[in-house]
């Protein structure tokens, strides 16, 4: 990556040193590298942003404030030798405690895996250290990430800094309250069903999936062979307060290493002729859709034809159907692998979620995961023929509001239903193409947002529709925490 120019100085640049962290990554990026404040001012307002809300939310579970006060001097020092400044240089970011941080444990969640020290980078953390961001905490996940609520027996349970009420998401939830409440502008999330998406949903944030093979990601503390699920549909990928953060965050991420067999360079894409065309997807057949969210869609589609993008209501190929692919491509496979494991060393929560899930999912064979493969092929295709008519996708990101508390362990009922309204983010995670959660105007007190899809390694598409949409909006974030779960 080309090291950013070095900007103008304006009167405008004068800001109190303790209220950097409400400054979005690129804006911190900008002074650092006009001198007009240094990379450990910044890593400091951040860590005294955490001392003043983590107590409440309990985002952040590990914080390394005399790692990431070094880290940010020698960023420091870096400059003042004149040294080329890389797009994140000193700028405070967390990563989530399920990939591997060299010097600190992989815990996921687990209380089994509390001590399992990375004697390594996993390429991603790799990528964000030679982007120049300086690491100052570890974000909190369910147990073996795999709910779609915070919390754990290990750490505890995080808080949606907008309403204690409603849940911040999983299994990103600690990157997600955490940039929602102004620790560090980008957090590291992953997302193999929406863990990245929903969590930003829910806590009215950017959050981008990147298309199947674009982030490399490899944690040596993992033993054994990776799930099937995990290595079609598992990806990194970041969380932020706007568009342009999360498009910086996603070029420092996506640099390619060996280590992992999926990672793909793509070529260079030629520009577009003609305005831009969007399907709008905000009545889904067959899909039990609450008002908000489809008024969600329906003003980001106001806010692109406005723009002079053309903007038509219309559903790409078998959207349900590809949902339910999910199903047949993971359970299976975790029912075999991850199953006995969790009931080893899983804590009761992800038990009952797990029980929950075997219930509501039907019972796939071997033989049913295989013939999703080829179902999975014939549906990509024929999204991929869809974008040659519609280049971009807006659709809901959930077809419900973000849940309450506790709803991923009520009953089968409940669970099932939960299901279908995650289906359209379980869709793009089968597909494998780049998906980006971008907020609304948000409802009664409550984060609304869409997605926002393109074809296989077009973010760019996504990014460039995600600023139009953002545009339109008031910023809603960082906030202050709401512990008491009223408005």
């Amino acid at each position: 990556m080309p090291p950013p120019q070095t900007p103008a100085v304006s009167p405008a640049d004068r800001i109190d040193a303790d209220a950097l962290w409400r400054l979005e990554a690129h804006e911190l990026a900008r002074l650092i590298a006009l001198g007009l404040v240094s990379s450990r001012e910044a890593v400091v307002s951040c860590l005294a942003r955490m001392d003043a809300v983590n107590g409440t939310l309990n985002a952040v579970i590990r914080r390394f404030d005399a790692e990431a006060l070094a880290d940010a001097d020698a960023a420091d020092a870096m400059r003042g030798r004149g040294e080329a400044l890389a797009p994140l240089h000193g700028i405070p970011v967390t990563v989530k405690c399920n990939i591997d941080q060299k010097g600190h444990p992989t815990d996921g969640g687990v209380e089994a895996y509390r001590d399992l020290v990375a004697e390594s980078d996993n390429p991603v953390v790799a990528n964000l250290r030679a982007a120049g961001a300086v690491i100052i905490g570890r974000t909190n996940t369910p147990c073996y990430s795999m709910r779609w609520h915070t919390e754990n027996a290990l750490h505890g349970a995080t808080l949606n800094p907008w309403h204690a009420g409603i849940t911040p998401g999983g299994s990103s939830g600690g990157a997600a309250a955490a940039v929602a409440a102004g620790i560090g502008p980008i957090a590291h999330g992953n997302d193999i069903a929406g863990s990245v998406r929903y969590p930003a949903y829910c806590c009215g944030l950017v959050g981008l999936r990147p298309s199947y093979g674009r982030v490399p990601s490899s944690n040596a503390t993992a033993k054994g062979l990776a799930a099937i699920s995990s290595q079609l549909m598992a990806v990194q990928g970041p969380l932020t307060r706007s568009v342009r953060d999360c498009e910086i965050a996603f070029e420092a991420m996506a640099q390619p290493s060996p280590r992992d067999p999926r990672c793909v360079v793509p070529a260079p894409f030629g520009s577009m002729r003609g305005p831009l065309r969007v399907a709008l997807v905000a009545r889904p057949k067959g899909a039990v859709v609450d008002p908000s969210v489809t008024e969600a869609v329906l003003s980001a589609g106001r806010a692109l034809a406005a723009a002079g993008v053309i903007v038509e209501e219309i559903e790409p190929p078998d959207l349900a159907g590809i949902g339910e692919l999910w199903g047949k491509l993971a359970t299976a496979d975790v029912m075999a692998n991850l199953q006995p494991l969790i009931e080893q060393n899983g804590d009761e929560g992800i038990r009952r979620a797990l029980a929950l899930w075997d219930e509501a999912f039907p019972r796939y064979s071997a033989a049913d995961t295989l013939a999703a493969l080829g179902e999975r092929a014939l549906a990509l295709r024929n999204w991929q023929l869809f974008f040659e008519d519609y280049p971009v996708v807006v659709m809901p990101c959930s077809y419900a509001p973000p849940f309450p508390v506790g709803f991923d362990l009520r009953d089968v009922a409940e669970t099932t239903r939960v299901l279908a309204a995650q289906s359209p983010l379980m869709a793009i995670s089968v597909l494998g193409l780049p998906g980006l959660a971008v907020p609304t105007a948000a409802q009664g007190g409550i984060p609304a947002g869409v997605q926002i899809v393109a074809g296989r390694f077009r973010e760019d598409l996504c990014f460039r529709v995600g600023a139009i949409i953002e545009a339109h909006l008031p910023r809603a974030t960082p906030r202050d925490p709401n512990p008491t779960g009223t408005f």
